[in-house]
């Protein structure tokens, strides 16, 4: 690879930065320790911690050493928000989330070869940390006209809910993890998003006053639409990487639904596509943008990248059979269950409930006799197969995996049975 800052500025993946030619310098002078903090503030990751990991595993494919810090310690304080005050969670639960958030990470970076990954957990060093320790030994470094003047703070000390001591005290802990990272593992270089540039900015003063020395910090920028509004959000709320929280179907049809005026911007952030197929995609969208062929390789390498081959085959196959006509027996009863998952609903039951029924508890038809006419003229479809007695009803040879039966009006008024014994 070249010169790994300017790939990391053609992908858009570089906001902030200290002296950038310094930066420069230091990453093509050889293998550059740094590291990327996760708080465990839920039992996941999601779509905004993945522009980190995707920076960081950049960082590490052009030789330098990450350090992935989970936060046991921090996780228990909380950064502060720009609008309300965290609620903290029992220890017991951000323990947990923890090891679920050690273990999403461990499949993005590489533990072996040359320049291993090295995952962290502040913990181990905060949780000896007295408090004369951090009044004298760390306080003293920090100015409250700094402290007082970041962007949160400011703005939830002009709010009428305030700012706890707490929250407030939250800096002061970041800057010491780089500090302690710095001393342990002669870490150099802190990337985060693009709002935490204050806390970086703490941590490489903090080590210049402490050491002497000299660090880089720089940010990734908040990924936004074409329209300036923010990214990311599906049905059922944040876009999560963990899958029982959003199904491997529902991540990949997100990432489908791109508008043309950003996906090729997405390519270049989100995967690891090499300019000349993302220019190729580029010219794809220009030219046929009917096609959609971007977005499908949007949606099937960030699919591959977070959940897998194999479940992005199955991915591919249940959005084929769904509404391609595709083979549904294929499809494993996981996978099913969140493609259908915000689809109207109906419940059958083995030899009692027929079509009509479907048709009129999914909202499709108001009455018997709409539906009955609807399935006479080769209008309904069962599990892809068209129906036209209104008398067939339900039987187990028509249940899918996931306990489930799928029924059609038209083309696109797709809805799914859950079988009720």
């Amino acid at each position: 690879m070249g010169d790994i800052i300017d790939e990391l500025q053609w992908r858009g993946l570089l906001a902030q930065h200290t002296d950038l030619q310094k930066l420069r310098s230091s990453l093509a002078g050889g293998a550059v320790t740094f590291y990327c903090g996760f708080d465990p503030t839920a039992p996941s990751l999601h779509h905004g911690h993945l522009v980190q990991l995707i920076m960081m595993r950049h960082l590490q494919n052009a030789g330098h050493r990450p350090l992935a810090l989970v936060g046991g310690a921090t996780g228990l304080i909380g950064d502060p928000r720009m609008t309300a005050e965290r609620q903290l969670q029992p220890k017991e639960v951000v323990a947990t989330w923890v090891e679920r958030l050690r273990a999403q990470i461990s499949h993005f970076l590489d533990f072996e070869g040359d320049n291993p990954a090295i995952m962290v957990n502040n913990m181990d060093w905060i949780q000896n940390l007295s408090a004369i320790g951090l009044l004298r030994d760390l306080g003293k470094n920090f100015r409250m006209g700094t402290m007082l003047a970041k962007d949160a703070v400011a703005r939830r000390l002009n709010s009428s809910e305030g700012i706890s001591y707490t929250e407030f005290s939250y800096q002061i802990l970041q800057a010491y993890d780089f500090l302690e990272l710095y001393r342990r593992y002669g870490c150099t270089l802190e990337t985060g998003g693009n709002d935490q540039w204050g806390n970086l900015v703490g941590g490489m003063d903090l080590i210049h006053k402490v050491e002497g020395k000299d660090v880089h910090v720089m940010t990734t920028p908040l990924i936004t639409k074409a329209d300036g509004s923010k990214f990311g959000k599906s049905e059922g709320g944040a876009i999560w990487l963990d899958p029982e929280m959003l199904s491997p179907y529902e991540f990949y049809q997100f990432w489908l639904g791109a508008e043309d005026a950003d996906v090729v911007r997405f390519l270049k952030v989100f995967t690891f596509l090499s300019r000349d197929e993302i220019e190729a995609l580029a010219q794809e969208v220009a030219e046929r943008p009917h096609k959609r062929e971007a977005q499908k390789a949007l949606a099937g390498e960030v699919t591959r990248l977070v959940h897998g081959q194999k479940a992005l085959e199955q991915v591919i196959a249940a959005t084929e059979a769904l509404w391609g006509g595709g083979d549904l027996q294929k499809v494993d009863g996981a996978t099913l269950k969140g493609a259908t998952a915000h689809l109207p609903a109906a419940t059958a039951k083995i030899g009692k409930t027929n079509l009509v029924d479907l048709l009129i508890e999914a909202g499709f038809e108001k009455g018997r006799g709409a539906a009955i006419r609807t399935i006479k003229n080769g209008g309904a479809y069962l599990n892809n197969q068209k129906v036209t007695d209104p008398d067939r009803v339900i039987v187990r040879e028509d249940v899918l995996a996931g306990s489930l039966v799928l029924f059609r009006k038209g083309k696109r008024n797709l809805a799914a049975a859950h079988l009720h014994e």
